[in-house]
């Protein structure tokens, strides 16, 4: 039987999707269950292993039958994930030792500030092109090791595999045969040298991480082993795997270097491709591998915001001013423009390219005429404002990025008045693609170029992105950057450092 189906598994911090695609990467069915959040403690951020396994195999099996239903038209799955997110389970089991500690824990916060304060973050960033910060794997993995009983010594005699999610779904789906990951998420441990591409054993000896708990670190397009036949109704190979902003680049299609990406979810992650040059960033963005192929790393440089559709979530959920996310937009348009209400949406901290985890959000600028949609605006205007951040600090760090297009999905993106502001603030034109689930897309893409059933990043390297709409420029740049100065006044208010 020909194979013409592809699937992407996308797994992420709130909900678990399958897309089933058809080789022209045209999305045939879609299949979506949500994943419950667990909050043990203040900061710390859990999920359940089993629920994310679950959620995985269900939906992996609705979208196949939605599309059709017969193993034997797959030609190969696609694996996305959230990043960072980190998980321990017994080899011999396939049981976790404990709930899987997710990218938003803060737990290791003051793990992280000890190795600030010892001056180990330079090598850490040279190496990984990280920042000491709990976001990222490595002190998560330190963190079970050191309060699992028993973890340690376990993983010290082999017994234990250590794995981000991705990882963790190739182990469950191919039976316990292939423990590994790919370049992408392997990138975001703080344990990947990314100029050698290979684990590093002094960043392995500085966290007390052994060897015999990783896993195989492999290309994005490759062979990731087979499922067990009992799940699908055949055994399906997984083809492709990168870490979800790493899968949104390739879906997006932003394959030559200086293109770049934006994905609005909860948070918004910014990436740059600079191609095979690795930039070391002077202003606090991270270095990572965009993607790897054949071999042959590619590199980004990337932003992270903590806060941007959460922003609206609050006014939903927090302050209850909106039922619903998609009214924020309308009434951000019926705002007084007279008003200049500025929110910083530290909720959490600051992201790229301050990295202030003690921040916290603030308002400036009410008045008693400021009301429900004077914060509306104030919400989405944070985003553009943060984003206008990064970019412009990944302009200072590779001015070859002058001239650019922002590519952009996500939820938030639904919201023409947004990516309009956005436009205006960036003084670039901001174009949305028509498949704006560019995450999936991306995953189903690289299973599908292993599989022979998609072309190879040519000229063009998008044959798979198509444009929905284009927002451009329509504010005078003048007012554009009397606005961002507003903006960094607040945020100069709003930092503890």
């Amino acid at each position: 039987m020909t194979a013409d189906l592809l699937l992407a598994l996308d797994q992420g911090t709130t909900s678990t999707r399958t897309i089933a695609f058809d080789p022209a990467l045209r999305p045939l069915a879609t299949a979506q269950q949500e994943l419950p959040q667990h909050f043990p403690a203040p900061g710390w951020v859990e999920h359940e292993p089993e629920d994310i396994w679950r959620s995985s195999l269900a939906t992996l099996r609705d979208a196949l039958a939605a599309a059709g239903g017969d193993a034997r038209r797959v030609g190969g799955i696609g694996i996305t994930n959230q990043r960072e997110t980190t998980l321990l389970w017994d080899r011999a089991t396939g049981r976790c030792l404990h709930r899987a500690i997710v990218w938003q824990d803060r737990r290791t916060a003051e793990y992280c500030a000890t190795l600030r304060a010892e001056g180990v973050e330079p090598l850490l960033t040279e190496r990984s092109g990280l920042l000491a910060d709990p976001y990222f794997s490595a002190t998560k993995l330190a963190w079970m090791l050191d309060n699992v009983p028993g973890a340690r010594a376990a993983a010290e005699r082999g017994a234990l595999a250590f794995g981000t999610v991705d990882a963790f779904l190739i182990w469950r789906l191919t039976g316990g045969r292939v423990h590994a990951t790919d370049a992408t998420n392997a990138a975001r441990t703080m344990l990947f040298d990314i100029r050698r591409g290979a684990w590093d054993d002094e960043l392995l000896r500085l966290f007390r991480i052994p060897r015999a708990v990783l896993p195989q670190v492999l290309d994005c397009a490759t062979e990731f082993g087979t499922t067990d036949a009992g799940l699908l109704g055949g055994a399906v190979p997984i083809r492709g795997v990168a870490g979800d902003q790493q899968a949104a680049t390739v879906g997006q299609g932003c394959f030559q270097p200086g293109m770049v990406k934006s994905t609005y979810g909860t948070g918004c992650f910014a990436l740059l491709n600079t191609g095979a040059e690795l930039v070391a960033s002077r202003n606090r963005l991270l270095t990572t591998i965009a993607y790897q192929l054949e071999g042959q790393r590619h590199y980004a440089l990337e932003g992270a915001i903590f806060v941007a559709g959460a922003a609206v979530q609050w006014l939903r959920d927090g302050l209850g001013i909106i039922a619903q996310a998609a009214e924020a937009g309308t009434l951000a348009a019926q705002a007084d423009p007279a008003q200049q209400v500025v929110l910083v949406p530290a909720f959490t901290g600051l992201g790229a390219p301050h990295w202030d985890p003690e921040a916290r959000a603030a308002i400036f600028g009410l008045t008693r005429g400021s009301g429900r949609a004077e914060l509306c605006r104030a919400a989405l205007e944070s985003v553009a404002f943060q984003t206008r951040d990064l970019i412009d600090a990944m302009h200072a760090d590779w001015p070859a990025a002058r001239e650019m297009v922002l590519r952009v999905d996500g939820g938030m993106v639904a919201s023409d008045w947004t990516m309009q502001f956005l436009a205006d603030l960036l003084g670039a034109p901001v174009d949305r693609p028509e498949v704006r689930e560019t995450t999936a897309l991306g995953a189903a893409y690289l299973a599908g170029l292993q599989a022979g059933l998609c072309p190879a990043p040519g000229d063009s390297g998008a044959t798979h992105w198509r444009l929905e709409r284009r927002f451009v420029p329509a504010m005078a740049r003048a007012e554009a950057s009397r606005r961002h100065a507003v903006w960094q006044d607040a945020v100069r208010r709003t930092l503890t450092h």
